[in-house]
């Protein structure tokens, strides 16, 4: 076999000298694989929520044109890269080669059902057939193989939980992961996109973290999710709203928290022009996480210092140590979150 590079850069074909995931093109070809990679065959393509919602309005929720699509991406690019968001997602799959240097090395095994948890942004990936796109959970199963290089992170699918929905949580597992390291006791949380896969994970999270002296408020943007989540009993507040509309949200949460704002902001949304929302109900010296990759950083720097808002802002970092024992262990602990996972995505 022949040797690879750690980080995968014997992948990129073009430019030459740059990590895959900011690479235009890279190598697919699945009939050799290189001596610190993992060849696994693909069931399941779990597309980023930004990305899953371009593609799918590109082709106006037609299932043939977005076959068509992420087969031209694919096609150009060696891997599931959205050309217009940037985002990828991550994948569902059985290992099926382990390369040499990597034998006594890995706990992986031939066999192993696994979920990436690096960015479909960065695997080589290779599509035979779309069998079928499940538009309601961003979820696409394939024919197809993908290689996690040697530095890629994985985790093994427990048996204890359906598949599906496993592969939901870990998703977004970096979501409420970061929550927990955010969240302090006494803290007033503002989760925008509360009623989606990673906005749910992350109000439990956060009202574990916040306590009783905290308080949790939770944004939605349809009916549906906001009666979800108000079934969940996991927030203080939820309440409906058009989060693309920063003074009428900055409005209601003046109203909720007596003008004191937010000092956490954890933004889960899967559409553009909502960062000066995120930044504008954030107390001075507040953390805004920008987990959705929908997310200008360019707006929400210039936006933040246009309007005089001495906010942290942390970038959507999709790892953090420990991300996926944290989101499984969640759906364990909450019989209502387990359940709307599996109604929901299993």
């Amino acid at each position: 076999m022949k040797k690879g590079n750690k980080y995968g850069t014997h992948r990129v074909i073009e430019p030459k000298g740059v990590l895959p995931q900011p690479a235009n093109k890279i190598d697919n070809n699945m009939d050799e694989i290189y001596d610190n990679e993992i060849l696994i065959n693909v069931q399941t393509l779990n597309i980023d929520s930004a990305s899953f919602t371009d593609i799918s309005a590109r082709a106006g929720g037609d299932h043939e044109k977005i076959k068509e699509i992420m087969f031209d991406i694919v096609a150009k690019q060696g891997k599931h890269r959205n050309p217009w968001t940037g985002s990828g997602g991550m994948l569902l799959g059985t290992v099926e080669k382990i390369g040499d240097a990597l034998i006594g090395k890995t706990d992986l095994k031939v066999g192993d059902k696994i979920a990436t948890l690096v960015s479909l942004s960065l695997t080589p990936l290779r599509i035979d057939n779309i069998k079928e796109i499940r538009a309601d959970v961003d979820q696409v199963d394939i024919d197809g193989k993908a290689i996690l290089f040697e530095s890629g992170i994985y985790a093994k699918i427990p048996t204890d939980l359906p598949e599906k929905l496993a592969l939901s949580a870990l998703d977004v597992a970096g979501a409420p992961a970061q929550t927990a390291k955010l969240v302090k006791p006494g803290d007033t949380v503002v989760i925008i996109g509360a009623g989606g896969k990673s906005g749910m994970l992350c109000c439990y999270e956060a009202k574990k973290r916040a306590g009783i002296t905290g308080k949790v408020i939770g944004i939605t943007h349809s009916q549906k999710s906001t009666d979800r989540l108000i079934a969940l009993d996991f927030c203080d507040h939820v309440f409906s709203a058009d989060a693309t509309q920063p003074v009428a949200v900055l409005e209601k949460i003046e109203e909720l928290t007596n003008g004191q704002l937010a000092d956490v902001t954890i933004n889960n949304v899967n559409i553009p022009d909502t960062e000066m929302t995120s930044i504008l109900i954030t107390k001075d010296s507040g953390v805004v996480y920008f987990f959705s990759m929908a997310t200008s950083f360019t707006k929400a720097a210039l936006g933040a210092e246009g309007v005089g808002s001495d906010v942290t802002m942390i970038v959507g970092n999709g790892y953090t140590r420990g991300h996926a024992e944290i989101t499984l262990q969640l759906l364990r602990e909450s019989e209502k979150l387990r359940n709307i996972f599996k109604e929901l995505y299993a």
